[in-house]
């Protein structure tokens, strides 16, 4: 069987089931080994581990996926690719495939019934337009899950590792932050694809906490208000907050709250960091 990981057994894959490539599930195939070589690395996974492949794909990664752990259930909502996978997975006995929308699929369940008392990683190339909605489904499900290993377009990945007071933090980087360890591992360029996307990747590993870095008292009301600071991030934020659908706090209530944390009522969201924002939702409470 082809290792697929290169441009030449994956045209050949293609062409040998005519396949089509369906933009509207953001389908970009890896055909470099050294990018594959560091997905797995960053993934650290041993015999011991079950590995949630999202979005299989032609089956390129699960492949290694498969030699490596202990159990591999990828899963793919493209039903075209499905005779592909049974054909490129034949020899890989602890691999099951489910032609599923993963956005659809109750994960929960899914852990429990396929892997038992195993320890689960989540890898996966996934596609630029539902990473954030994917990520944050796997994490605000507080699903029993190590890390996540995912291949994402680099301003994303930025996006959730940055800094407060960098332009790429926002709502997305505390959220990621409450719920994970963020590691990029590697960038990459679009050439390791077929077909090339139009920006860059990057490998980003998020190492799940067993509990969240600040205590909070209401953590919807918590990401309320992060939602409503970035949501016009160039007010301040009494300003953006007070403006906010999801919330009900006068402009008069959020100064005498960041008062309270002696912050200036002129700061803006992007100054505070998580704990900031945790302390600021329990005055408010």
């Amino acid at each position: 069987m082809p290792e697929l990981a290169n441009a030449r057994d994956t045209a050949e894959i293609i062409r040998k089931y005519g396949f089509s490539v369906q933009k509207r599930f953001g389908q970009n195939f890896l055909i470099d080994e050294h990018v594959l070589d560091k997905i797995i690395d960053a993934a650290q996974i041993d015999k011991s581990d079950g590995v949630i492949e999202i979005g299989p794909g032609l089956g390129t990664m699960t492949r290694r996926l498969g030699e490596l752990a202990g159990k591999v259930v990828a899963i793919e909502i493209d039903r075209q690719l499905i005779p592909i996978l049974s054909d490129t997975l034949s020899d890989c006995d602890n691999v099951k495939v489910i032609n599923a929308d993963v956005m659809k699929t109750d994960l929960k369940l899914l852990i429990d019934e396929e892997f038992g008392d195993m320890p689960v990683k989540v890898v996966a190339n996934l596609p630029y337009y539902i990473t954030t909605p994917i990520v944050m489904n796997l994490l605000e499900g507080r699903l029993a899950i190590d890390s996540i290993t995912i291949m994402i377009q680099k301003e994303v990945a930025e996006r959730m590792r940055a800094l407060p007071g960098s332009k790429d933090y926002g709502a997305l980087s505390l959220a990621v932050g409450y719920y994970a360890d963020a590691y990029i591992a590697a960038n990459v360029p679009p050439n390791c694809f077929m077909p090339r996307p139009k920006v860059g990747s990057c490998v980003i590993r998020l190492t799940v906490l067993k509990n969240p870095p600040v205590s909070v008292r209401d953590e919807k009301q918590m990401f309320a208000l992060i939602r409503g600071a970035f949501n016009q991030r160039r007010k301040t934020l009494v300003n953006a907050v007070s403006n906010y659908e999801g919330l009900s706090f006068n402009k008069d209530e959020i100064e005498e709250a960041l008062k309270e944390l002696d912050l200036s009522p002129s700061i803006r969201g992007e100054a505070l960091d998580l704990r900031q924002f945790a302390a600021l939702s329990d005055v408010l409470t």
